[in-house]
């Protein structure tokens, strides 16, 4: 690849991120190419479809979400490797809209082995934290979308501010989840796909 082309093709990607961060995946891939300073046909040949680019756009969020379940998976206390978990996801949500529809976004090329992994990952993490007594039993991994659907409220607040509110959500909601709080009404298998709606 040429040295203007490997440059658009940065370009294309960086101002991708920021206006799929900003506005979501909605952004116009027109919008995108104005904004980037490169024709659409330049764009789509770079990127043939909005999948390709939003697969590529947060191919370091995917590795970021993978790297962060094996780590807690790793990490000797289950309960402290479930929380980072869902600290540092709601955390990406609150600062990157773009970032979360494209997660659980349910394009037919799009990472579906990456997701599957960080799900069972997730799944492991909660079982571990259940098994080690600290996690209340009825704590079930589909109430991670119950949690994102509410920190997902936080769309369209002033990053600052929606991350002081994330933060401050996901200790309440923490806390919650600890064992010795009272008994919950049985958990709902709700799919991911209902926090892009």
């Amino acid at each position: 690849m040429r040295a203007d082309a490997r440059e658009n093709r940065a370009r294309v990607l960086a101002v991708a991120r920021e206006l799929f961060a900003e506005r979501g995946l909605e952004v116009p891939m027109a919008a995108i190419a104005r904004h980037a300073g490169v024709g659409v046909a330049t764009l789509y040949r770079r990127f043939p479809t909005k999948e390709a680019l939003v697969m590529e756009a947060f191919t370091e969020q995917f590795a970021l979400c993978q790297a962060t379940i094996e780590e807690a998976l790793a990490d000797p206390d289950p309960w402290r490797g479930l929380r980072t978990v869902i600290e540092k996801v709601c955390l990406l949500q609150a600062t990157d809209r773009g970032f979360t529809a494209a997660f659980v976004a349910s394009f037919p090329d799009m990472h579906s082995e990456v997701r599957d992994r960080t799900w069972l990952g997730f799944s492991a993490l909660v079982q571990r934290a259940k098994d080690s007594g600290q996690l209340r039993a009825d704590f079930s991994p589909h109430d991670l979308t119950l949690v994102l659907l509410a920190n997902g409220g936080l769309a369209g607040v002033p990053v600052d501010v929606a991350v002081a509110a994330s933060q401050r959500l996901v200790a309440y909601l923490l806390e919650a989840f600890r064992t010795g709080t009272n008994e919950l009404p049985p958990p709902v298998p709700l799919s991911l796909d209902l926090v892009l709606r």
